[in-house]
This record gives C-alpha cells, sequence and structure tokens, in this order.
C-alpha cells in the first residue's frame, strides 16, 4: 500500500508539473491557436461587431430625428432626479407627492422666467445693433493687426473677403428670420419641458418602484436600489456645490465688469454663472464675449482685453484648485471623456445637448461604478 501511494503522488506531481510547463510555454509563446487562420469564429465576431454598429448608427438617428421631444424629456428627467433629493427632504416634513411636485416645478419655471426677463433686452438690443456692433468691433481691432505685418491684414482685407461687411449687414435680416423662426418650437419644448418635469415629480417614487420591480431576483432589485440612490445623490450633490461655486464665480464677474467699466455688470455675472455650467465651452465663449464687450467699451486694446484676461484666470482657479478640493475624488471623471460628449451633444441637440453632456456623463459614470464596483476609476471631473 505504500508502494502504490508513492507511486500515486509521483504520478500526480508530474502531472502538476507538466501543467505548469504548459502554461509556462503558452504565456511565453502563446496559445497554438492564435496562429490558426481565420475561420467562422472569426466571421462570428465580425457579424456581432457589425451588428452592434448598426445598432447605434440607428439609435443616434432615431435620437436627433425626436430631438424635438427628447430634449425637453430628457432635460425634464434629468433636473428632476438632481432635485430628488430636495424632493425627499420636503416627503419627509409631510407634504403629499403632488404639492412636492407643484412648489418645485414652480420654482424651476420662476427661474427659468426671471433669467429669460432678464437676457430678453440686452440679447434683442445685440440683434438690433448687430451689424454696427461689428463694424466697431472691426474698426479697432484692425489697427492693432495692422501694426504686425506678418499677418498680412489690413481693411481692404475685410472688403475683399467672402464674407464683407456689407454681406453680413446684407445677411442679418435672414438671421433674425432663422432666430424667429426657431421661436415657436423653443416655446414648444419649453411646455414639454414643464409638463415632464412636474409629471416626474409626481410619480417619481411611483416610477421607482415600478423599475425595481420589474427586476425578479433580490439581488438585482437591490443592485437598482443602489443605482438609482447613487445617480441622485450625485447628480444633488454635485450640482449643489456647484451652483454655490458659480453663483460665487458670477458676483466676482459682476465685480470685474464693474470695475472694468463693462456696461451691465450684472448681467454679465448672470453669464458668468450659467456658462461655467458648460465646459470648456462655457468658459471658451465667456471669455470671448466679455474681450468684446472690452473692446467695444475702451480704446486701448491691452485696457479692453484686461476683464476678460482677469476672469479667465479666476475660472482656471476655481476650476483646478477650489473646485476638485471641495468636491473631492469621489466625484471624479476623466475630462476627454467630457470633452467628447459635448461634442457629441452638441452635434446632436445643440445647446441643450451642451447642457445635458456633463449630467449625461455622470449618469452613465455612476450605473458603470455600481455594476462594476471593482473596476472603479478616480478620473478628474471639470466645471
Amino acid at each position: 500500500m505504500s508502494t502504490t501511494s508513492a507511486r500515486t503522488l509521483r504520478s500526480k506531481r508530474r502531472t502538476i508539473e507538466h501543467e505548469a510547463a504548459r502554461q509556462d510555454e503558452v504565456a511565453v509563446y502563446g496559445d497554438a491557436t492564435e496562429f490558426l487562420p481565420l475561420g467562422r469564429e472569426a466571421l462570428e465576431v465580425a457579424k456581432a461587431w457589425a451588428v452592434i454598429g448598426l445598432f447605434l448608427i440607428a439609435s443616434m438617428a432615431i435620437v436627433e430625428q425626436l430631438g424635438l421631444l427628447l430634449k425637453p424629456l430628457t432635460l425634464a428627467l434629468v433636473v428632476g432626479m438632481i432635485l430628488g433629493m430636495v424632493a425627499d427632504r420636503m416627503g419627509e416634513i409631510g407634504i403629499p407627492r403632488f404639492g412636492i411636485a407643484i412648489i418645485l416645478s414652480s420654482l424651476v419655471m420662476l427661474a427659468v422666467f426671471l433669467l429669460i426677463n432678464a437676457l430678453a433686452e440686452p440679447l434683442a438690443m445685440l440683434v438690433n445693433d448687430g451689424p454696427r456692433v461689428l463694424e466697431q468691433i472691426v474698426g479697432k481691432v484692425t489697427p492693432f493687426l495692422e501694426r504686425h505685418h506678418w499677418l498680412n491684414i489690413s481693411p481692404s482685407t475685410f472688403e475683399a473677403a467672402p464674407m464683407t461687411m456689407e454681406k453680413l449687414v446684407e445677411n442679418s435680416g435672414s438671421v433674425l428670420s432663422v432666430l424667429s423662426g426657431s421661436l415657436t418650437p423653443a416655446i414648444v419644448q419649453g411646455l414639454i419641458f414643464f409638463a415632464g418635469l412636474l409629471l416626474f415629480l409626481y410619480g417619481r417614487l411611483r416610477l421607482r418602484r415600478t423599475l425595481i420591480m420589474a427586476f425578479p431576483s433580490r439581488r438585482q432589485r437591490l443592485l437598482s436600489i443602489r443605482i438609482m440612490n447613487a445617480i441622485e445623490e450625485v447628480l444633488g450633490y454635485y450640482f449643489a456645490t456647484a451652483s454655490l461655486m458659480y453663483l460665487g464665480l458670477g458676483v466676482i464677474m459682476a465685480v470685474i465688469a464693474y470695475l472694468g467699466g463693462l456696461p451691465m455688470p450684472v448681467l454679465w455675472g448672470v453669464f458668468a454663472f450659467l456658462s461655467s455650467f458648460i465646459p470648456f465651452l462655457g468658459i471658451t465663449l465667456m471669455t470671448f464675449s466679455v474681450a468684446v464687450a472690452g473692446v467695444l467699451t475702451h480704446d486701448a486694446l491691452l485696457i479692453a482685453l484686461l476683464p476678460a484676461t482677469v476672469f479667465f484666470l479666476v475660472h482656471l482657479i476655481m476650476e483646478n484648485l477650489l473646485f476638485p478640493a471641495v468636491m473631492g475624488r469621489q466625484w471624479e471623471i476623466n475630462p476627454f471623456l467630457v470633452f467628447i460628449a459635448i461634442l457629441f451633444w452638441t452635434w446632436m441637440w445643440g445647446a441643450v445637448g451642451a447642457m445635458l453632456a456633463l449630467p449625461l456623463s455622470l449618469i452613465v459614470m455612476t450605473i458603470a461604478q455600481e455594476l462594476f464596483p471593482e473596476r472603479r476609476t478616480m478620473p478628474q471631473l471639470p466645471g
């Protein structure tokens, strides 16, 4: 019996050593199946990826075609989830669901109305005086550019260009017609947004319960609860913190505009507050607008560009030092992915898509982290 046991142990040891040697060989030289010619399995893989690609293309086409309905509904859904934590607190103190929906949707409507009322007059003035403002900008910037001979720019450059000043003035009427033609769809989308927000806030808990009970197993239901709670927490915490910080940035911008001699400093503060919610594009458009206003206000170019420079530096410090310090690394995502998301959703849905790019990125990031907690990454979140 002892001899048989010894032989059995030696046999098992040789088997283990042989398997270990084979695994080492595969690790060094690769599996032999890697060098086999492509066959039916490769075609099956290619077919599967082709089906996925066609599905994505079809989905993007549907999203683009149904943008008139999907844009306000998606915006209402995101705003409703941002207000989810507030709705829960109001429910804890005994306010009924319909009352919560009425109060929150009315506050959002009031904020939008005040914003539109504040922007209506300056935007109308800008549209009416657009050609004159453009002539002033060209007239003030051209002497500065003429001093740099390597640019080869002179007043005749703008007169001989394919789009001259006269053509810009002539085309201003068509621009106004395009803006007026877009007003009716905007009003329709606004009504869809407020109706969707009201109904979502009213039926939010019931919708959550329906989605949770749609999963058959207890584990899947618990996972869905965690995902929904995490999404509302991320959106609520991020936008509450961002709103406070960007409100401070708006106050700073109002002070910069006042000290820099720009007209309507309070309005510049509102612009700074709103544009900060669109990463990259917001700060770019805001800095460019402040620079244009400075050029129109002051004769000296360096003094004219000073408010835009100060605002850009303040925004840079806030985004790269203060904002990460307050938010921490818990809510960070890759800036490059956010940039790609902004480009994609701006291409799909215009300005509304640019505003929704960051919330949708946060939602996707949260779902991925809850589904694959072992693969959580810590990328950087821009403001």
